[in-house]
């Protein structure tokens, strides 16, 4: 199955590809949801440059979606047909169990006419994440909600005892409620590891984050 996936940059996108490839299937490109004005990757804020640098490091082609909020969902589904035409059989998720999420991704490839394909649906999510550490998959720790994790984990690996101190904060490990969001920047789909230097540490509107430069 030749298949385009929609690629936050994160630990479950990257599991997920890390899955299909295993099991045969072929990466026809990446998805990767721009914020418009901001220039940046939605919710995990990669910019133009640091996606070049996934593009290279992952030997893929990443197919940059510019959206606004509200032509989010078209946005997409123009891209799921574009990726239809360079010869995707199936559109992949990295979605593990919110319902809503998944509905949305259906409908939007329903529209697009791809099956919709989710390799970790229903899956335990602390196993998800231990299975994403002994997979070799390098994740840094771009951001975190300050309310729920301390800053300090900022700029960190995602390693066993991060999740340790995730655990005692009592967060899900998985970050699926939004306490924090990863970076992968290497592991078995990549190519090399993704060259990046951390800068500085921004507190924005309910959110901390950590430049990736």
């Amino acid at each position: 199955m030749k298949f385009v996936l929609s690629y936050s940059c994160g630990k479950d996108s990257t599991l997920a590809l890390c899955r299909l490839t295993a099991q045969g299937h072929e990466a026809a490109g990446l998805l990767v949801m721009m914020n418009e004005a901001a220039g940046r990757s939605w919710f995990h804020g990669a910019d133009a440059a640091l996606l070049a640098r996934y593009e290279d490091a992952l030997g893929l082609p990443l197919l940059p979606v510019p959206a606004r909020g509200a032509d989010y969902h078209l946005a997409m589904e123009a891209a799921l047909r574009r990726a239809k035409d360079l010869g995707a059989e199936a559109a992949a998720f990295g979605d593990i169990d919110l319902a809503e999420n998944r509905r949305w991704c259906e409908d939007r490839c329903a529209a697009a006419g791809l099956p919709a394909v989710f390799p970790l649906w229903g899956e335990d999510r602390a196993a998800l994440v231990r299975e994403a550490l002994d997979t070799g998959i390098r994740c840094l720790i771009k951001a975190v909600d300050p309310a729920r994790l301390p800053r300090s984990l900022l700029g960190r690996f995602l390693d066993r005892d991060t999740l340790r101190e995730i655990a005692a904060q009592g967060a899900d490990l998985c970050g699926e409620n939004g306490e924090y969001h990863t970076l992968a920047v290497d592991g078995p789909v990549f190519r090399h590891a993704l060259p990046f230097q951390t800068g500085r540490t921004l507190d924005l509107r309910g959110c901390s984050v950590v430049e990736i430069l």
